[in-house]
């Protein structure tokens, strides 16, 4: 597979100098935001990482090529092209034997950062277990690569949609450690509150970066979440939120929606019953965990 990766320029020079590297998701530009607030979104996210010390690395498969840092051209075909597919780690063989196009979810942004030499990952919120996942096994892939890929994760916690005591639980089971970014809450995306204790805190890159270090160092594969929460200004209380979600779900449920096209259909679902408020927060909370990432990056490459 390591065939297959076409580095840009400046994120080669920086691995080749051990320079801090931050991978960004292609998924949340293809599939997450309507176009062209998209492009826009990829733009600023890249900028604010290199402002915060961190070579900015977009991860997504083109022309059947795994692509690490992208150049503008390519920040808009991902944006514009609505034949780019979702690629979730066990899509990645079949993208790349096709030679399609491909923009990485957060579970094939993880396991191609690592096997590409990034250790940060800056993304919106993770995949999770499902409610309802008792009865049908609903569970993300983005757990399973958490548990088995040492790469250093910051998101605004799972998407408020899931499960979130199951998929903490989950995490737990799988020995991944939780560790809020200057909380004991575990975010709940949208809202930095979920009432949900977690067990871990801590509020500077440093200590971040120490942990990881020590966790790689014995050899222990797992990745390591860090659930920074929304910042209060943009959130979306959880009271409120959850009435929004029961309302999309319950819609969903009565036009038969399952599967793979659940989760696309909810948020889209509560951008409009929000009237646009959802994706003004999932756009400032991507971004401010993209200024936490660069920052994580920075202090790990400076322990390298």
């Amino acid at each position: 597979m390591k065939n297959s990766f076409k580095y840009s320029g400046d994120v080669q020079k920086a691995l080749s100098e051990g320079k801090p590297v931050l991978a960004l998701e292609s998924t949340i530009i293809a599939h997450g935001m309507p176009y062209p607030e998209n492009l826009e979104f990829a733009r600023e996210a890249e900028e604010l990482a290199r402002h915060h010390g961190a070579v900015p690395a977009t991860i997504a498969i083109l022309n059947g090529e795994v692509c690490i840092g992208l150049n503008d051209d390519q920040l808009k075909l991902l944006a514009s092209d609505k034949n780019v597919k979702k690629v979730a780690t066990r899509e990645i063989g079949v993208t790349l034997a096709m030679g399609g196009h491909g923009a990485t979810t957060v579970s094939s942004t993880m396991r191609l950062a690592h096997q590409g030499g990034i250790k940060v990952f800056a993304t919106g919120g993770i995949g999770g277990v499902h409610r309802g996942a008792e009865k049908d096994l609903d569970i993300s892939a983005d757990l399973i690569e958490l548990s088995r890929t040492p790469v250093i994760v910051v998101s605004a916690g799972a998407k408020a949609i899931l499960d979130l005591p199951k998929t903490l639980e989950y995490l737990e089971t799988m020995s991944v450690p939780v560790i809020g970014y200057g909380t004991n809450d575990f975010p709940a995306f949208y809202s930095s509150r979920s009432g949900l204790e977690l067990h871990q805190s801590m509020d500077n890159p440093d200590d971040i970066a120490r942990a990881f270090v020590a966790q790689f160092d014995l050899g222990i594969d797992s990745g390591m979440l860090i659930a920074n929460p929304a910042p209060a200004e943009i959130e979306i209380p959880l009271d409120e939120m959850s009435v929004i979600i029961d309302r999309a779900l319950k819609d969903a449920a009565r036009g038969g929606i399952i599967g793979k096209e659940l989760t696309p259909y909810l948020l889209g679902r509560i951008v409009e019953l929000t009237e646009g408020r959802s994706l003004v927060t999932n756009r400032a909370l991507a971004l401010n965990n993209v200024k936490i990432g660069a920052k994580i990056a920075v202090s790990l490459a400076e322990r390298a």
